[in-house]
C-alpha cells in the first residue's frame, strides 16, 4: 500500500471525453490503469453526465465540458461509432484540443477517434494507427500496423483489443516507471 499511496502524491491532470457512443471498454480500461499510476483523471461527459456507450453501458462521468476545464497534461479521446462523431461534433472538444496543441499536452487518441486528429491536419508527418478503414481520415500521417504509436505528444490506438497497451504507453508517458508497478499489479506480463 505504501507504494500506491505514493503513487497518488504525483498527480497528473487527463481529460478523457466520452459521448454516447463511446467504445466503453477504450474509454475505462485505459482511465483505470491511468488512476492506478496516480494520475488524476477526469470522464468528460460530452452532451451531459450520464452517457451510453456503443454496447449499452452506462457511464456516469465526473464533469461535462459545459463548463471550464482546467489545466491537463493529457487529453484522451476514447473511439466507438457514434461516440467518435459525437466528439467531433462538440465544440468544446475541438477547443480542448486546440488548448492541447497550444500547451504541448499529450494528445492521445484511439479506434476511430485519431480521425479527429487527422481531420484538424494534426497527424501529417506523424506516425500513427487507427482503426482499419479510417487511414483516409488521418491526413497525411504514415499510418503503422502496430496496436498502438508514439510519435512525439501523440499517442495512437488501433481499437478495443489495444486498450491495454494504449494505457499502459500512456501512463507509462506520464508517469514514468510507475507503470511498471501497475503491469505488476494487474499481472500484465
Amino acid at each position: 500500500m505504501a507504494t500506491l499511496i505514493s503513487f497518488c502524491q504525483m498527480c497528473f491532470m487527463v481529460y478523457v471525453f466520452i459521448a454516447d457512443g463511446f467504445e466503453e471498454v477504450e474509454a475505462i480500461v485505459p482511465v483505470d490503469i491511468l488512476r492506478r499510476a496516480g494520475a488524476d483523471v477526469k470522464l468528460v461527459g460530452v452532451g451531459g453526465k450520464n452517457i451510453t456507450g456503443a454496447h449499452g453501458i452506462k457511464v456516469e462521468a465526473d464533469i461535462t465540458c459545459d463548463g471550464p476545464l482546467g489545466d491537463f497534461e493529457a487529453i484522451m479521446l476514447p473511439g466507438g461509432m457514434p461516440g467518435t462523431l459525437n466528439l467531433e461534433k462538440s465544440d468544446a472538444v475541438l477547443h480542448v484540443i486546440d488548448r492541447a496543441v497550444k500547451s504541448d499536452a499529450i494528445i492521445a487518441a484511439i479506434c476511430a477517434a485519431p480521425s479527429i486528429l487527422g481531420h484538424k491536419g494534426l497527424l501529417r508527418g506523424k506516425k500513427a494507427v487507427c482503426y482499419p478503414g479510417y487511414e483516409k481520415d488521418l491526413a497525411g500521417a504514415q499510418v503503422m500496423s502496430s496496436q498502438v504509436c508514439e510519435d512525439g505528444r501523440f499517442i495512437t490506438g488501433n481499437g478495443p483489443g489495444a486498450a491495454f497497451a494504449f494505457g499502459l504507453l500512456l501512463a507509462g508517458r506520464l508517469c514514468g516507471e510507475r507503470v511498471d508497478g501497475v503491469k505488476s499489479g494487474m499481472m500484465i506480463l
